[in-house]
């Protein structure tokens, strides 16, 4: 099978940077498969610090600004196009790298999807309006009565919960009940993290410089194309900060009161991400340095791995 490398890492530890310098300095041709929920999405640039054009130095990257932030994407949408990708780099002559910080989607890329059937429509809508009435724990309840270890794999996820319940009822089993599907192929992971002190100043001074540069702003446009108070919650308003940016913009917060909320919130969601590196896709947390110069030796051959 064919083994790909892949770099992770938690959010703010600077992955984008390093992997378009390790493409750079390849002796092949590389292009970057991006593995994030939300540089998906066309006009999301600020927020999730999405690599400009002028930083990826002409290095091709994959599945950035791919859908309109109205439209729905989904991990199982993000393994057809990522293996699509793959495919298409590697017929081109080039080394796929799959670069990103979203746990989920490289677990499901590297384990495969489970074998679910399709949404039903009908029976979707009646547990959105079961959510609706009865909020989020009645549904969460309903899961855990079923299988506890389900309802941990939520996260509170409203969506996931809305899928895994509408599959409950119509089924009986859970979105983790269901056998997997053959991943398309195997992957070199290559994780690391920063010391946690650099790591906290590292956030705060890009949660300034982002609202500085116009996150606000940005916010209320992703307000007026896709409405923030729609129940469930909409898949772009998951995206870290966007509601704090949208409450400066509005005058409700004051930029520094916004700033120390999202540091807490990314610093929270930084230690998240490193144990679902270490637990879930079974990696080491390098040093950046030592990532680097793995990641260095590993494009270094030219060829994925069989």
């Amino acid at each position: 099978m064919i083994r790909v490398p892949i770099l992770t890492a938690p959010t703010a530890s600077g992955k984008s940077a390093l992997a378009v310098h390790a493409a750079l300095a390849a002796p092949g041709p590389v292009e970057i498969v991006a593995a994030d929920a939300f540089t998906v999405y066309r006009g999301l640039d600020i927020g999730t610090a999405k690599p400009t054009v002028a930083e990826r130095q002409g290095v091709f990257h994959h599945l950035l600004d791919k859908v309109d932030v109205g439209d729905g994407y989904d991990v199982t949408r993000f393994v057809e196009d990522a293996e699509a990708a793959v495919h298409a780099t590697l017929a081109r002559g080039a080394v796929p790298l799959i670069v990103g910080g979203t746990g989920f989607y490289l677990r499901a890329l590297l384990r495969g999807l489970p074998t679910t059937p399709p949404a039903d429509p009908d029976v979707r809508r009646a547990v959105e309006d079961d959510l609706a009435a009865r909020g989020l724990d009645a549904l969460l309840a309903e899961i855990r009565t079923a299988d506890p270890a389900e309802e941990a794999r939520m996260q509170r996820n409203p969506r996931r919960v809305v899928r895994a319940v509408e599959l409950l009822r119509r089924t009986g089993q859970l979105p983790g009940h269901y056998p997997l599907r053959p991943p398309a192929f195997a992957g070199d992971v290559i994780a690391y993290e920063r010391p946690a002190d650099e790591t906290a100043r590292r956030i705060s001074a890009r949660t300034r410089d982002m609202l500085a540069g116009g996150w606000p702003d940005e916010a209320a446009w992703l307000a007026a194309q896709v409405d923030p108070d729609t129940d469930p919650q909409p898949t772009v308003w998951q995206a870290l900060g966007y509601r704090d940016a949208l409450a400066v913009q509005r005058s409700q917060l004051e930029v520094e009161e916004a700033a120390a909320r999202i540091d807490l919130a990314t610093r929270q969601y930084v230690k998240r991400q490193a144990t679902f590196i270490r637990t879930q896709l079974g990696a080491t947390l390098l040093s950046k340095a030592d990532a680097a110069q793995r990641l260095a030796a590993r494009l270094a051959g030219g060829e994925c791995e069989v």
